[in-house]
C-alpha cells in the first residue's frame, strides 16, 4: 500500500519544484508567515499524521494538560512542590498573586515524538506556547497549493484551526475571570522588538474578523488607571492608546517580566488589581518548569494522580529528576542520582529548568565524559536555578524535500511534534524539523504544517 509520504513525494516528481519554492516563500512572506527576516517553512512537504494516531495523541496530551492544572493547584498550597519544581522567590511572589480564575494555561503547548510504537512527551510549554497562528498560516497555504488537490484525489487529508480555538479559549478564560463585555477587547502583549511579532498581527487581524477587537502593544505602551485615581479616563481600568483593555493575550514572558519589571510595572499592578484578565495567569510558571515532568514521575507524588493518569505517565513521560548531590527514588529503589548519570551517560539529556530555543542542553549520548561531568558539576552549583536530567526518549526522523540554493535536495529532519492543548483541548500542532538534535526555532529549526491523513476508501486495496 503507498503512503502518504510515498504518494506526496511521487506527485513532487511531476512537479516544477523549484517555481513551487519561489512561488511558496512569496505567499509566505505576503502573510507574514517568517520568524524576524526568515520564512519560516522551506520544505515542500507537510507532515503527515495517520488519522489511527489521533486518538492517542489527543488523549495523552489532554491528560497532561489536565496534570499541570492539578499540580500547580497542589504546588500553591505546598513548599516542598514548589521546592522541586525549583522556582525562584520572585517566580514564587509573581504565582500567589489570584489572577482572579483558576485556569492556569489557557493556551499550552506539549512537545513530543510520535513513532507507531511510541508517544512521548519531552517538554511542556504551559506559558506562553507560539505558533498557532503560522501554523494555520501554513496549513492554508498548502491547502492552497495544487498538488495538495492531487493528493486529495487519494487521501483525504484535514487540518485543525488552531487561531479559531485560541481565541475560543482566551474568550472562555475571560468569561472564568468575570468578564462580562461582548465582545471583550484583547490587547495581545509582547516587546515590540520580539521576533515573532509577525504572527501577533495575523492573530490581531484573524480574531478581529472572528468578532473580537484587538490591539498589539509594548508593554511600555500599557496606562493602569485605578478606582479613584484621577481624570485621565472616564473608567478605572488598563489602558492602551485611549482604549480600555478587557483581556490580555500575555506573550511577553514571565523572566522577561521579571529581568525588566519596571517596565511591565503597569501590567503587573493591574493584573494584581483585577483591573484586567491575563491569559495565561503568572501561575503558569509552575507546569512550565521542565520540572514538572519531575514532579509526574516522582513516586512520593504518586496520590495526585489516579491509577489511569499514572500509567499514561509512564507510557509518555520520561523519568526525570532535578540535578542535586543526593539520593533519589526510581522504580521503588533508592540511587544515587549523580553516579547513576555518570555511568548512564547515554541515557540521558541534562536541561536548564527554565530556558529557551534549545539553550544549555547537553545530550548525553553526544557529549564527550568531561564534558558530562562538567555539566553535572555545573547543575549542582546551580541548584537554585535548577537544572533537570531526563531520560532519552525515541524520536522521529523522516525525508523531507527542502528548498535550497541549488534546487531541491531531500534532507533527513528530526521532527519534532508538538500538540496545543487550549484549555483542556487538543487544538492542533506545532511541527518543527531540524538537522540537529534541536529542533526550536530559535536554535535553527524551521516549521512545517500538519495534516491528518488517512486513505480514501474507494482507493483502498
Amino acid at each position: 500500500m503507498t503512503t502518504p509520504v510515498d504518494h506526496w513525494h511521487r506527485l513532487l516528481e511531476s512537479e516544477a519544484a523549484g517555481p513551487m519554492c519561489a512561488r511558496l516563500t512569496d505567499r509566505m512572506r505576503a502573510r507574514r508567515l517568517r520568524f524576524g527576516d526568515r520564512v519560516i517553512c522551506p520544505f515542500l512537504r507537510p507532515f503527515f499524521l495517520d488519522a489511527a494516531d489521533e486518538p492517542r495523541v489527543t488523549r495523552v496530551a489532554e491528560t497532561l494538560w489536565t496534570l499541570g492544572e492539578r499540580v500547580t493547584s497542589a504546588a500553591i498550597a505546598s513548599p516542598e512542590i514548589l521546592r522541586q519544581l525549583a522556582l525562584s522567590e520572585d517566580e514564587i511572589r509573581l504565582a500567589l498573586i489570584d489572577p482572579g480564575y483558576a485556569t492556569a494555561s489557557t493556551a499550552a503547548r506539549a512537545d513530543a515524538f510520535i513513532l507507531p510504537d511510541s508517544l512521548q512527551f519531552a517538554e511542556y510549554n504551559g506559558e506562553s506556547p507560539a505558533g498557532a497562528g503560522y501554523s494555520q498560516g501554513l496549513a492554508d497555504l498548502f491547502s492552497e497549493e495544487p498538488m495538495m488537490a492531487r493528493f486529495r484525489a487519494r487521501f483525504d487529508a484535514r487540518m485543525y484551526r488552531p487561531v479559531e480555538a485560541l481565541l475560543e479559549a482566551l474568550v472562555a478564560s475571560y468569561r472564568e475571570w468575570g468578564g462580562t463585555n461582548s465582545p471583550p477587547h484583547m490587547a495581545i502583549v509582547d516587546w515590540r522588538e520580539v521576533s515573532t511579532f509577525s504572527e501577533f498581527e495575523i492573530l490581531r487581524d484573524a480574531f478581529t474578523a472572528l468578532g473580537v477587537p484587538t490591539t498589539v502593544c509594548d508593554p511600555r505602551d500599557l496606562i493602569f488607571e485605578p478606582a479613584g485615581a484621577g481624570p485621565r479616563f472616564s473608567d478605572a481600568g488598563l489602558y492602551v492608546r485611549g482604549q480600555r483593555i478587557d483581556l490580555v493575550y500575555r506573550r511577553v514572558l514571565i523572566n522577561d517580566m521579571l529581568a525588566r519589571e519596571a517596565e511591565c510595572r503597569v501590567l503587573l499592578d493591574a493584573y494584581e488589581a483585577r483591573a484586567v484578565c491575563v491569559a495565561n495567569s503568572l501561575r503558569c510558571k509552575i507546569p512550565h518548569k521542565k520540572a514538572f515532568f519531575a514532579v509526574l514521575t516522582d513516586e512520593r507524588h504518586a496520590r495526585l494522580f489516579s491509577a489511569e493518569e499514572r500509567e499514561i505517565i509512564r507510557q509518555h513521560i520520561p523519568w526525570t529528576a532535578i540535578v542535586e548531590d543526593g539520593p533519589v527514588l526510581r522504580d521503588g529503589k533508592t540511587i544515587a542520582l549523580l553516579a547513576h548519570l555518570r555511568a548512564h551517560r547515554a541515557q540521558y539529556v541534562i536541561k536548564p529548568n527554565d530556558e529557551y530555543g534549545g539553550t544549555g542542553v547537553t545530550l548525553g549520548w553526544e557529549t564527550s565524559e568531561s564534558a558530562w561531568d562538567a555539566a553535572l558539576k555545573r547543575a549542582v552549583a546551580e541548584r537554585d536555578r535548577g537544572w533537570v536530567a531526563q531520560q532519552r526518549i525515541k524520536v522521529r526522523r523522516e525525508v523531507f524535500p527542502v528548498c535550497e540554493a541549488g534546487g531541491v535536495a531531500m534532507r533527513d529532519m528530526l521532527v519534532d511534534f508538538a500538540p496545543y492543548i487550549f484549555r483542556g483541548r487538543l487544538a492542533g500542532f506545532l511541527t518543527r524539523l531540524s538537522a540537529t538534535g534541536l529542533a526550536n526555532v530559535t536554535s535553527g529549526g524551521r516549521q512545517v504544517p500538519a495534516f491528518v491523513v488517512s486513505q480514501k476508501s474507494e482507493v483502498r486495496s
